[in-house]
């Protein structure tokens, strides 16, 4: 068995290494400053933190859609909302999501615990550490993150105004789903007219060209509401769909939506490759509550294996791990060599079981096809509690393999530092180190 000071110095090792965040969704840190109370940030106080993740497990535990409601409220003052969600708390306190927000708070506040006689407290540090500079002091001062990548939510390509501090992905779901609302964004974004297919596919081009350079990676998260099979449609299928999308009385059909939002799909995968962009795909475990189609979740790693067959020139970033299907993401990124799996968001959706695929992972395939951080946050507090919780878990991932023989404990300082950022680095060559 392996020694407690070994342990120990394994968990020092990771502890003092930096890490690589290749997926966050965090706002502008300006919109964090002058909040709008809108819906991205519906309120400017600690129940924020509560938003992302663990608010699903809050509904899980009972809590109603009106208390929820409550909760987020701006009107509503700490004590009172700490009332409202305390009885699921002590519900919820062991899962992930509620782990990780009991590690910020103390971490980042100085909080001991999420707890009655501490919640004035909590309200007071949250206002004081959110100034001017914050995400800057979060990620590099306590998160100690070496580069930070965002598919941001409000723009198709964020051009942030923390360039060295925020690496960005250009969003493809709405270049290739192109419903009447995507197309209302991309007209308002870069200031164009949309009348026909060939407008359209002129304005994929223009963000690829004009962000192509700057973007650290396309990120498609459309199997949220689709499966992974993308068919290759002729193009003129494509357009006569599209004629009729916006044509003054459309209707469409699901089978027209899905053969237009295919070839979108499969044109935006040939600019990724024409500028040398890994492609990001939401793989997995879907955020929200009560809808859960297993079925469709389950086909993504079938789904994918026809995308990395297609485009074998194309780096295939496959996020989340596919939870709860995480083993067949060990096969697949062992039998291509454009697979390369995410770990973002999976330890706090499962930390015990993510500690376990990295284990696996890490005997089965080449070192380099794994990434094992991504807070996957609009809100940057959030990712402290999240970032501690990753490192504990490369810690014992490692130290179980130690103790056991499949690693010698002389390679365990090179490893550390590949796991932790140098794959990210080799991976995503556009992203610039803050």
């Amino acid at each position: 068995m392996i020694g407690t000071e070994a342990m120990a110095w394994i968990h020092e090792k990771v502890a003092e290494t930096v890490l690589a965040d290749t997926h966050e969704h965090l706002v502008e840190e300006s919109r964090r400053i002058a909040p709008l109370n809108d819906r991205l940030l519906p309120c400017d106080d600690w129940s924020l933190l509560f938003r992302e993740y663990l608010q699903d497990d809050l509904h899980c535990a009972g809590m109603s859609a009106a208390d929820q409601q409550r909760f987020y409220d701006p009107e509503v003052s700490a004590l009172a909302k700490f009332t409202i969600v305390s009885p699921y708390w002590e519900r919820v306190q062991r899962t992930g999501y509620a782990q990780a927000l009991s590690i910020t708070i103390k971490e980042l506040y100085g909080v001991k615990s999420f707890a009655l006689e501490n919640i004035e407290l909590l309200a007071s540090k949250y206002h004081e550490i959110k100034k001017p500079g914050f995400y800057d002091h979060i990620l590099k001062d306590v998160c100690r993150i070496s580069q930070c990548q965002v598919n941001s939510l409000e723009r198709i390509f964020m051009e942030t105004a923390q360039p060295s501090l925020l690496g960005q992905d250009l969003s493809i779901m709405e270049l290739s789903r192109c419903s009447l609302r995507d197309i209302e964004q991309v007209k308002s974004e870069l200031g164009v007219e949309i009348n026909s297919f060939d407008d359209w596919l002129a304005a994929i081009d223009h963000y690829f060209e004009r962000f192509g350079r700057q973007a650290v990676a396309v990120k498609y998260v459309g199997a949220y509401y689709r499966a992974l099979n993308f068919a290759h449609v002729d193009r003129h299928v494509a357009e006569r769909n599209f004629s009729t999308l916006v044509a003054a009385r459309p209707f469409i059909g699901p089978e027209g939506i899905q053969a237009l939002e295919d070839y979108l799909f499969h044109y935006c995968l040939r600019k990724a490759q024409d500028y040398r962009l890994p492609v990001k795909l939401h793989t997995g475990y879907l955020a929200g509550k009560d809808f859960m189609p297993l079925a469709r979740v389950r086909e993504n790693a079938n789904d994918v294996c026809r995308l990395l067959q297609s485009y074998p020139d194309i780096r295939f970033v496959l996020m989340h791990i596919g939870y709860p299907y995480q083993d067949e993401y060990i096969a697949l990124s062992k039998q291509y060599s454009n697979a390369y799996v995410d770990m973002c968001w999976a330890w706090i959706i499962n930390p015990v079981a993510s500690v376990r695929f990295l284990a696996e992972f890490l005997v089965s395939v080449p070192t380099n096809k794994i990434l094992t951080f991504g807070g996957d946050y609009i809100v940057a507090e959030n990712v402290v509690g999240h970032s501690v919780i990753a490192r504990r878990g490369i810690a014992e991932a490692i130290s179980t393999l130690v103790d056991r023989s499949w690693i010698d404990r002389g390679a365990v300082p090179e490893l550390i530092t590949r796991l932790m950022h140098l794959n990210a680095e080799e991976l995503f060559s556009n992203a610039k180190p803050s």
